[in-house]
């Protein structure tokens, strides 16, 4: 792999902690809402937003007949993994929430090894699980892990995301193009949410709506730049950089909501952003 691609998949990634960030802020501050609702307008917007880039870049919706399974693997854990991911927010302190959804990454070296054959060194999975002790610092999580039901669903939510972005480096090896994952994932999520929406409908105020779709626009840029992130480079090679996710939350947190970082959360950034160096530095020397 090339080094460029290596700049380029980190790149992406850090560009999509950012917009997964946001994601959370708009879908936090839109209120008490159905989960399967706001579910529903994540991925509404990103479906227009896929669409519009095919058209714009005459790309053509096409799965060949040999990547459909894989297609469909992405859609299916992704969307399991969203909705999970979802529903334990709603009912476990976000801190234990954002806690079991990062361990996504993590799930995805491990799976490449099964799925893509690629399999890691010690370095990478030992900087691997540093960079989660570093998320545990942040995140802190408390006594909500005796609800076993959500606390389940929440893991499985981390499964289903890092299981998603192994196909969807897969997907992109064998030329499958960014908006065409991104829209396949998007119309697969809104078609099993959409019954829920309308059986259980909350009605919005128009700031609520608001908020809702700018969450699935941050969405959006958060998907676009997965997707592309893992086209670049290997789960192994960048995955740790999506823990920079919890830091750009804390400083949306210190900027519209005054909360200031504990200490163990500022140890936390230090562990992560240590280990992002070493494995920078690590990957100059390699080349």
């Amino acid at each position: 792999m090339k080094f460029n691609d290596k700049i380029k998949g980190i790149t992406f990634i850090l560009l999509a902690a950012f917009g997964f960030s946001l994601m959370t802020f708009f879908v936090r501050i839109s209120g008490d809402l159905p989960t399967m609702q706001k579910a529903f307008f994540r991925n509404f917007v990103a479906l227009f937003v896929a669409i519009g880039v095919m058209i714009k870049s005459k790309e053509k919706y096409v799965i060949g007949k040999g990547n459909r399974l894989d297609m469909f693997m992405r859609c299916a854990f992704g969307t399991s993994g969203l909705i999970a991911n979802f529903y334990a927010i709603d009912r476990l302190g976000i801190a234990d929430a954002n806690m079991l959804n990062k361990l996504s990454p993590f799930f995805a070296i491990i799976l490449s090894i099964f799925i893509l054959k690629e399999v890691p060194n010690r370095f990478d999975i030992v900087s691997t699980i540093i960079a989660f002790i570093g998320a545990l610092f942040i995140i802190r999580p408390t006594g909500a892990f005796s609800q076993v039901i959500p606390a389940l669903a929440g893991l499985f939510g981390g499964f289903g995301a890092g299981t998603a972005y192994v196909f969807v480096r897969k997907l992109g090896q064998k030329g499958v193009k960014t908006p065409v994952i991104v829209a396949s994932f998007s119309l697969f999520s809104c078609i099993v949410t959409l019954p829920f929406l309308i059986t259980q409908f909350t009605p919005m105020s128009p700031k609520q709506l608001l908020f809702l779709l700018l969450a699935g626009v941050s969405a959006s840029l958060g998907q676009f730049s997965i997707t592309t992130a893992y086209k670049f480079a290997p789960a192994k090679e960048i995955s740790v950089f999506d823990y920079t996710q919890v830091i750009f939350a804390a400083l949306l947190g210190i900027a519209f909501f005054g909360e200031l970082p504990v200490v163990l959360s500022i140890i936390g950034y230090a562990i992560i952003i240590g280990v992002a160096i070493v494995r920078w530095r690590r990957n100059l020397k390699s080349e």
